[in-house]
């Protein structure tokens, strides 16, 4: 295997570091970032962010630069343009398998032909490589849109500053509007100093946010008489909504609306979880110590009202208890004293050890052991593919499919198949989770506990008015959980709509649950119109987002990704059914194409052999040759 180097201007959400892999390109003072800006503008949660890179080659002779950007998974790209000596030159999104030819013909023609993906935990890599003149300049611009979640009461907004060089104009510039006003926001970041600190600057009114960090250069100094940066790290931005209304607010922008539904001050719902845990060879060592830690410390959090069971598995089913127990400190300890005595061995049978999971929440509801309203969950973690019992995939689908419970999936690692892991979650109304191997597993599944630990409702349905609305995204959910967000958006079919009304059913924890509301439509148009510095469009792109993200979930049938395909190219996004080709005329050779693509959980689960995740960052470290074979 050939060796592999890597020449950049790194950013990591962002970072920005010049780096050297041939000698030959000659010292990283020729190429220097002189101006570096984050504009991000968040608008009722959807974010629009802007990317702008300023590099000047000081050298005499041409350098080849860059530029590398992580972005979040969740996020799409939505612009790229690149400008040297004046020309500007704009990626254009079309269809992956004519974007893929590009690609082939570039390759064959012995061009680099770029932006070639890897996902870390939470980002994906963007990359385009130029070449620059001699004592000339190329500035980047990338936009890229996403819809930030509710996780545990906040959203997030977390900026990966490590430029290892002091940048003349560096500046991180975020605006955050919401019309439910903005409860809490708080700043900060893991590498700020005291003085540091003094720099972020915050301003909080009402409904609006703004936060500006520009440090100067001799702050950037890791010391006085250095040239190093002191920013290596996470700039975190974190803010909550104020939330008056019980049954959600409503938002009109250009005959498109958005829902956003989080009622306050609802009592929890007692829930039934059984944790089936893959005890197979695999698991041997790090993953079944990380995995017993993490049972734990989830056994310590659950609460003394529910229910709960324990299955461990391999080509053998183990269950410790024939019905699920209620959660007594007697109990607690028991389980306790089984966890830390598991022990790995053998195959993996995941079809007998989930069916057996729902064989026990079956058997404790028929004898009356769990609450009426209650919530029921399956916990599967595994490592591997099913090698012992039922492995054909398609068969343990088929088998598992049910609708008296929710499974969510955790792959631990990357000898799973994540995409078997999806559909069985996503058919079960759960949804599916990777857990890395890195030195904080145990986190991440303690983490993910922790956003489903507190049910509030089930069999949410939230009804529109058919003859008023179209295209609506999912409105019927499973659960609603504390601290999280249901959001619905749709298109205003009927003219001259005066009010939209929206009618909400659900079951809580002692009865059934009917609320109402409604939006005058003109009203609302005209105060989300009024802010000047929002994109107007907003929500319309906030719909075709989440739409496609939804059809993409449930990529069943070649309609479904047909529709998707078909948003992704009207509102030039970059999902995995589209790539941006990029291409710029050579000095001296044809045309240079590059493509950029969204790549999938199997993209990665390929390319995860020629990467180490193993460490606790966010994103992946480039083994060498030798490393890697």
């Amino acid at each position: 295997m050939e060796p592999l180097f890597l020449f950049a201007l790194l950013v990591l959400f962002p970072v920005f570091t010049p780096t050297s892999g041939f000698a030959a390109k000659g010292s990283v003072s020729d190429l220097e970032i002189y101006s570096f800006h984050v504009d991000c503008k968040v608008t009722s949660r959807f974010a629009h962010s802007v990317i702008t890179s300023r590099i000047a080659n000081r050298a005499s002779v041409s350098r080849a630069v860059v530029f590398d950007v992580e972005l979040p998974k969740n996020a799409f790209i939505s612009n790229f343009s690149m400008t040297i000596d004046g020309k500007s030159y704009v990626g254009l999104v079309k269809k992956k398998e004519e974007a893929k030819q590009l690609y082939d013909q570039a390759v064959s023609q012995g061009h680099s032909a770029g932006l070639v993906k890897v996902s870390g935990r939470k980002m994906e890599e963007f990359s385009v490589s130029v070449n620059i003149a001699a004592l000339s300049k190329v500035t980047f611009e990338l936009t890229y849109e996403e819809l930030l979640k509710r996780h545990l009461g906040k959203y997030e907004l977390v900026i990966k500053v490590r430029p290892q060089q002091l940048v003349k104009e560096l500046k991180i510039d975020v605006h955050i509007y919401e019309p439910q006003g903005i409860s809490f926001l708080d700043a900060s970041g893991t590498f700020l100093t005291k003085e540091l600190a003094e720099t972020v600057k915050k301003t909080l009114t009402e409904d609006k946010a703004h936060v500006v960090f520009k440090p100067t250069l001799e702050q950037q100094r890791k010391c006085p008489d250095c040239s190093e940066s002191i920013l290596d790290g996470e700039f975190i931005i974190k803010y909550g909504v104020k939330r008056a209304a019980s049954a959600g607010d409503i938002q009109i922008v250009n005959g498109y609306f958005v829902h956003y539904f989080a009622p306050a001050d609802m009592p929890r719902m007692q829930k039934n979880v059984v944790f089936v845990i893959d005890r197979s060879g695999s698991m041997h060592g790090k993953k079944m110590q990380q995995t017993r830690e993490a049972l734990l410390k989830i056994l310590r959090d659950i609460h003394e009202d529910d229910h709960f069971g324990i299955i461990t598995f391999d080509s053998d089913i183990v269950t410790w208890k024939s019905t699920l127990v209620k959660a007594t400190p007697d109990m607690l300890q028991r389980a306790k004293t089984f966890i830390e005595n598991i022990k790995d061995q053998g195959n993996t049978d995941i079809n007998a050890a989930v069916l057996k999971g729902v064989e026990l929440l079956k058997v404790s509801k028929e004898e009356k052991k769990l609450p009426e309203q209650s919530v029921s969950l399956i916990i599967l973690l595994t490592d591997g593919d099913p090698t012992s019992g039922v492995t054909k995939l398609e068969q343990i689908q088929s088998n598992i499919k049910s609708g008296l419970y929710t499974l969510y999936c955790l792959g631990f690692g990357f000898d799973v198949s994540y995409n078997f892991l999806e559909k069985l979650a996503l058919q079960n109304g759960g949804v599916a989770r990777r857990i890395y191997e890195s030195s904080d597993s145990a986190l991440q599944l303690q983490g993910f506990y922790e956003e489903v630990a507190t049910p509030l409702l089930q069999q949410v349905e939230l009804h529109y008015p058919d003859t008023a609305v179209s295209d609506l995204t999912e409105r019927v959910f499973r659960h609603y959980y504390n601290g999280s967000e249901i959001v619905v958006a749709g298109r205003i079919s009927k003219d001259n709509l005066e009010v939209l009304s929206v009618q909400i059913k659900a079951a809580s924890s002692s009865s059934d649950l009917n609320l109402a509301a409604t939006a005058p439509v003109e009203e609302q148009d005209e105060a989300l119109n009024k802010q000047k510095y929002i994109f107007g469009e907003y929500i319309e792109r906030l719909w075709a987002y989440l739409t496609i993200q939804q059809l993409l979930s449930k990529a069943i049938s070649a309609f479904l990704n047909r529709k998707a395909l078909q948003l992704s190219l009207n509102y030039n996004f970059v999902t995995p059914l589209t790539s941006m080709v990029v291409t710029k005329p050579e000095e001296g050779e044809t045309d240079r194409t590059m493509v950029a693509h969204k790549p999938t959980e199997m993209e990665v689960e390929e390319e995860a052999e020629y990467y180490d995740f193993s460490g606790p960052m966010d994103f992946p470290v480039l083994l060498s040759s030798s490393d890697s074979e």
